[in-house]
């Protein structure tokens, strides 16, 4: 069993703002930017910084790192929220950084929360971004690309940082657990390595939020003799209050609703129960997940299970007539039947094939015989005249070329090819035989 000891320091700051590294060395992850001979690292090194956007969730270090770059350059940091600045401030800001840079010091504007811009304030940012006046250090936690105008985004790199691993988030608990200075490590708290890998687990890759989870359970540690121990009960309350939470505007929502997609339609049955498991356990709508497996019992499931679909509508119905707890596990039963049915997209693209053949016919003229006859006059100018009915018809179906009941004129189609998965197979043989009904039709008419 791996012990650690630590003893906190009397610190009004908490425990995330004080271990935030202040030098490149003291960074833990993001190794793909940061490990010998990668980009940010070199730009640390060389001191020369270009203006960028660091994309990446919470608590992995993108306002650190702008920090340690803007440090690199001996520039004046000047640090803005999107979501309290306007335009008023960028002209601020430019207007003061054009006359440091008549004494030869560069300014670095950190930018939080960047895609929180609207067009004008951006477009108030662009010249000053331009012309190098300001180096633009901007973070976001969200798709740049559909926020970002072409503008702006053309003239910034733009870097992924990734969640934390968890022997990386281990790694920040420990070093917070041993440092005298700034972390816990005068306290002397006993800490099992099993519960680390807990607090890590509960953080999601986010080092701010382990830190935080660390230093609310360290106010629950139990004296052990002359030192304190931190117990599971300690850990496994705060972890208990600590709830993943998701914006419902933001990426990780529609990402892991992607994943859910995606993993029903590959066919993989426990990676499609476990995304929709997080995806609850995270806050996200229930009801978005019914939303989302409806729509995949048509779209890729289709004919090939016709029992999908209202199986997926009943699902939907269990969940609001009884509640959360039992209609998620019929969220839980139509998962499961979507991902072991057979898949077919024969549905799908016979839809999208039928409406793209309409929008380039817009003109036709229905035949007479489908026509509506409710009048006298109706019938008399032919409407409904040579109308078969099916349920008279040898086989249930009007044969032959003559009842095809497509318009005159128009060069006929087939939209939908079933698939030889599961019930389109019969569907296939079903079409095929009537096909073979309209030849013999069409040939004893000859």
């Amino acid at each position: 069993m791996d012990l650690f000891e630590n003893n906190d320091t009397a610190a009004h700051e908490p425990l995330a703002a004080r271990m935030r590294p202040r030098i490149l060395d003291e960074f833990v992850g993001q190794q793909a930017l940061l490990g010998a001979g990668k980009p940010l690292r070199r730009m640390v090194e060389t001191g020369t910084v270009r203006s960028l956007i660091l994309w990446g969730p919470p608590g992995v270090g993108k306002t650190t790192l702008a920090e340690i770059l803007a440090g690199a350059v001996d520039a004046h940091f000047v640090r803005l929220s999107a979501v309290a600045a306007g335009v008023k401030d960028i002209r601020e800001v430019a207007r003061s950084a054009a006359e440091r840079l008549q004494r030869g010091q560069p300014t670095v504007l950190f930018l939080d929360e960047i895609h929180r811009f609207n067009k004008s304030q951006q477009d108030a940012l662009l010249p000053h971004v331009e012309s190098g006046v300001i180096t633009l250090l901007g973070a976001s936690t969200e798709n740049i690309s559909f926020e970002l105008n072409g503008a702006l985004l053309s003239r910034l790199r733009v870097y992924v940082l990734k969640p934390l691993t968890g022997e990386e988030v281990v790694e920040v608990l420990r070093r917070a657990l041993r440092d005298k200075t700034r972390g816990l490590g005068l306290r002397g708290i006993l800490v099992e390595e099993g519960l680390l890998r807990r607090m890590a687990a509960a953080s999601g890759g986010d080092a701010r939020r382990a830190l935080g989870i660390l230093e609310a359970a360290c106010d629950f540690a139990d004296v052990d003799g002359d030192r304190e121990r931190l117990s599971q009960e300690a850990v496994d309350e705060v972890v208990g209050h600590v709830g993943g939470a998701m914006d419902k505007s933001g990426d990780a929502y529609y990402d892991l609703l992607s994943a859910i997609h995606k993993s029903v339609r590959s066919s993989r049955t426990d990676a499609a129960l476990f995304y929709i498991a997080q995806f609850i356990n995270n806050g996200g709508d229930p009801l978005d997940v019914i939303r989302r497996l409806t729509a995949i019992a048509s779209e890729d499931v289709g004919n090939a299970d016709p029992r999908a679909l209202p199986l997926a509508v009943a699902a939907w119905d269990t969940y609001l007539r009884l509640g959360q707890y039992e209609g998620e596990r019929a969220i839980a039963h139509v998962a499961i039947h979507l991902s072991v049915a057979p898949k077919s997209n024969a549905i799908d693209r016979a839809w999208k094939a039928a409406r793209g053949f309409a929008c380039e016919h817009p003109h036709y003229e229905i035949p007479r015989y489908l026509r509506n006859a409710p009048t006298r006059l109706m019938k008399e100018l032919g409407n409904a005249a040579g109308y078969r009915y099916a349920h008279v018809e040898p086989d249930g179906y009007p044969a032959g070329s003559d009842h095809d009941c497509w318009p005159e004129g128009l060069p006929a189609r087939r939209f939908y090819e079933p698939s030889g998965y599961g019930q389109e197979k019969r569907f296939r043989e079903m079409m095929e035989y009537r096909e073979s009904l309209d030849r013999e039709h069409d040939k004893g008419r000859r």
